[in-house]
């Protein structure tokens, strides 16, 4: 008893999202400076992402643990995860999961974990818990402000969200609601009722945000869902952790000016279509920046990159521009001191990469909490927003318009030394948020042991 009190053991679920497993990955490894022993689990075609890149001096505290989803044809084992994965499938992906809750019981009675630490969406995982007397914990791995603004909606309807700054036009205002009528019309676990008492008894849900650029945000939803929020600061991966992968175009880069180029990335869970891909090349081209571009494509949708660009576009940009297919070591990419800005969806962990790293945002949000979070880079000063037309279409002028504005000196400037600010005061807090989430996890543990 006395070596589980001093090595506690953590078990962590999150969704099957590379941007949601990483946050949970980098908690691990700072947890593991404070003694802990974490468990990260999820299937085995996300764990094989990570393994071997896991640094040796956290191989002792942080281990990998496969979960097996129930297979079948609509959804073999190397679709047991988002990555790649056409939205309209998440659905079966989500139902895939929740059905593994035996397997999920048997690790947990097999690891004796003294807690489970699971990600937000994933509630049903603390009732599994539950039935093993095992405490449990959620986290929510993108930010507050999206967070609070959701909440907002369904506690106070029809009362104005009370931060201006954080306005949603008519477009993204349905698409928010879109996604959340879609998670409402889904199937209710047949255990919901115990889940809504899980819920209740919840006392804390650790955020991955640092208070230094969303505090406002944190005491709000704190305020509207009356339950202790933990800030765990920025979990940002090591820019230094994917070794010669993707040399190429870092050799590339060298051979730019300083700030000169943007690199283009909307995520490995967000396809555009093809329409949206030409506005993007225009907006490029009419830029005459230095670009580098990673275009995926769905899983079993794959399509030769020239039948989606505009005709001789590849051409005409010659060697400004660079198309990456799949896959780029985006941290080293912003690291480079070649990247003047960052044309991103606004996904969570890319916003707070960009902040770390001092780079610009040139914000095109698509869906879920991206438009919140579009807004709030506005609000910090840390980058700008492509604005859409009235019917939600992106326009190549306006695309071109906010990357020479990001790239030109003065703005641009601007825009990186508030990026900066930003990033060290959260360094510089990042101690205080882990202490705190190590008292609160250690108090949680403590509770297996009474």
């Amino acid at each position: 008893m006395g070596t589980e009190r001093e090595s506690p053991k953590v078990f962590m679920l999150p969704w099957l999202a590379q941007g949601h497993i990483s946050p949970f990955l980098e908690l691990a490894k700072k947890l593991s400076d404070y003694n802990f022993q974490t468990y990260l689990c999820s299937t085995p075609v996300n764990l094989s992402s990570f393994k071997g890149k896991i640094p040796e001096k956290y191989s002792h505290h942080v281990h990998l643990v496969e979960l097996h989803l129930p297979s079948s044809p609509e959804l073999p084992p190397h679709c047991h995860t988002t990555n790649g994965l056409p939205i309209n499938r998440h659905h079966t992906l989500r139902k895939a999961l929740q059905s593994s809750k035996p397997r999920l019981s048997d690790l947990l009675k097999d690891l004796q974990p003294d807690l489970v630490l699971y990600d937000i969406i994933l509630t049903w995982a603390g009732t599994v818990a539950s039935r093993h007397n095992i405490p449990a914990a959620s986290f929510f791995t993108s930010g507050a402000t999206m967070f609070s603004y959701f909440c907002h909606l369904m506690i106070r309807p029809g009362v104005e969200y009370p931060y201006p700054e954080i306005r949603l036009t008519d477009f993204e205002l349905s698409l928010v609601r879109r996604n959340a009528e879609s998670y409402k019309n889904e199937e209710k676990d047949p255990d919901h009722a115990e889940i809504r008492d899980q819920r209740r008894g919840q006392e804390v849900i650790f955020v991955n945000t640092s208070r230094e650029i969303e505090g406002k945000y944190v005491d709000y939803l704190s305020e509207l869902i009356k339950m202790e929020l933990k800030p765990v600061g920025a979990m940002i991966q090591d820019s230094n952790t994917s070794g010669d992968e993707g040399i190429e175009v870092i050799k590339w880069l060298e051979r730019k000016e300083e700030s000169s180029t943007v690199f283009v990335s909307f995520g490995s869970e967000y396809f555009l279509d093809k329409k949206d891909i030409e506005e993007i090349a225009h907006g490029l081209e009419l830029s005459n920046a230095n670009f580098i571009w990673v275009i995926r494509f769905p899983k079993g949708e794959e399509m030769d990159i020239q039948e989606v660009l505009p005709k001789g576009f590849l051409e005409r940009v010659g060697e400004k521009g660079k198309i990456v297919e799949k896959w780029a070591p985006q941290a080293k990419i912003l690291n480079n001191s070649s990247i003047g800005g960052f044309v991103s969806h606004c996904g969570w962990n890319s916003l707070m990469e960009s902040i770390d790293f001092g780079v610009p945002i040139i914000a095109i949000p698509m869906h879920l909490d991206q438009p919140m979070n579009a807004k709030l880079v506005v609000e910090l000063g840390v980058g700008v927003e492509v604005k859409r037309d009235e019917n939600g279409n992106l326009q190549r002028r306006e695309i071109s318009r906010m990357i020479q504005c990001v790239l030109g000196k003065e703005n641009g400037d601007n825009l990186r030394r508030r990026a900066k600010e930003h990033a060290y005061k959260m360094k510089a807090r990042s101690r205080e948020d882990m202490d705190g989430v190590v008292h609160k996890l250690q108090e949680l543990c403590g509770k297996k042991c009474r």
